[in-house]
Formats: C-alpha cells, sequence, structure tokens
C-alpha cells in the first residue's frame, strides 16, 4: 500500500484522542503528539508493509506517532550506521526508545559495534539502549562477555544510575542470574542489597521487576 506523507500525517491527525495524548504528555520529550493508539498505529503499519523511505520521512517530522509508525515500517538492514546512531540519539522517552531499540536496533547488523559506547554514554537515554543490547547478548549470545565484571559495575553502580538507564540495568541483572546458573546467587543477592523495584506495583498474573522474585520465578519454570 503506497501513501505519501502529507495524506499519512493527516489520517495520524484524524485518528488522535485527547486521552490518549494525556496519558503519554509527559513521555513525549517535547515532540508533537496526535495521540494515536497503539492498536491504530499498528494496523496502519500492517496495511502499508513496509516502506524505507517514507518511514525516514516519517521520523523527520517530528511528531511521535508518526515516529512510532515509522519504526514499523522502516528496513533497519538499510539504515547506514549513521543513520541509526542518529536515530537512536534523537529517540526520548520510554515509548520511542524502547520500540526503536526493540524493533530496529536490535536487528541493525552493526548494533554491537556501537553497545559499549551506548553502555557508558552520558545520555541515559542512549545508556538504555546500550544495556538493552547488552541484555540480549546475556541471554542469547554472551560470548565475549565478562559477566562477572558486569555483575561487579551492577552493584557498584546500578542504585545511583537515572531511572532510564535503572530499567534495561536491571534486565542485565535478571538475565545474568536467568541464564547463568554459576553467578545466580550472586545475582539474587545483588539485587536483594540494592532493593531497586522491590515495591514496584505489578497486575495480577505479572511477574514483578525485582531482580530475585524475577530470576527465581522464571527459573522456577523451566
Amino acid at each position: 500500500m503506497t501513501q505519501n506523507l502529507t495524506d499519512l500525517l493527516a489520517q495520524l491527525e484524524s485518528l488522535g484522542i485527547a486521552s490518549v495524548r494525556g496519558h503519554s504528555a509527559r513521555s513525549t520529550d517535547g515532540l508533537r503528539q496526535f495521540g494515536v493508539k497503539l492498536g491504530d498505529l499498528r494496523t496502519i503499519a500492517k496495511k502499508i508493509k513496509s516502506d524505507h523511505a517514507l518511514a525516514l520521512q516519517l521520523w523527520d517530522t517530528d511528531v511521535l506517532d508518526a515516529r512510532l509508525l515509522a519504526i514499523l515500517i522502516l528496513k533497519p538492514q538499510q539504515l547506514t550506521v549513521q543513520q541509526l546512531e542518529s536515530m537512536v540519539r534523537d529517540a526520548r522517552g520510554v515509548q520511542l526508545a524502547d520500540w526503536l531499540t526493540s524493533y530496529v536496533v536490535k536487528h541493525h547488523p552493526e548494533n554491537e559495534a556501537f553497545r559499549e559506547a551506548w553502555m557508558n554514554d552520558a545520555d541515559p537515554w542512549i545508556a538504555r539502549v546500550g544495556w538493552a543490547l547488552t541484555s540480549s547478548r546475556i541471554a542469547k549470545d554472551p560470548s565475549g562477555l565478562d559477566l562477572a565484571a558486569l555483575l561487579d559495575r551492577l552493584e557498584a553502580t546500578m542504585a545511583t544510575s537515572p531511572s532510564e538507564v535503572q530499567w534495561t540495568m536491571n534486565f542485565c541483572l535478571a538475565n545474568i542470574g536467568i541464564h547463568h546458573e554459576r553467578l545466580r546467587a550472586r545475582a539474587i543477592d545483588i539485587g536483594e542489597r540494592l532493593g531497586i523495584y522491590r515495591d514496584y506495583p505489578v497486575s495480577k498474573g505479572c511477574t514483578s521487576p525485582f531482580a530475585p522474585i524475577w530470576i527465581r520465578e522464571i527459573v522456577g519454570r523451566q
């Protein structure tokens, strides 16, 4: 399905809902927002399928809804490394940063070249992406990672890290405990002593992000 940018932006604006805008207003970081429901964005993306050129145009609008749609229809492999890093540095807010990480960055063939640098970046939104990539490596391809050193770093810095990056650092801690039995007891101990997300509210049937509970729950299912 072929659409031009002007018509697509008009469609997105017509689907905007005030309550959706109000719900996520604090996480837009200055971007304009129409307030399109995520389900409606996915429906539009399914009709378009993929359109890399249109996706880049949508990203350049600085409209949150348009950027989320761009993420769903672009082709990660066609992004240059310069484009990839530019997008990561331009993605603010939980929804945008995490969608970009999950749907684009993790599927880009050169993401490993940036992973460590992003982990160490002073910008917490960029560091959030770097730690998310490291979390995936821990779970799926830990070869070459010094997991004990990562635990040392988590133990020393996680409690004082900004909340944006603390979230994906916690994923690393949990994944070390879940996937690496020899380090499980230490990961649980670090989680207990730091106490991060101990009292985090969760819906019935959902697993707590508090690492000791999370680790024991997942390991118990295996």
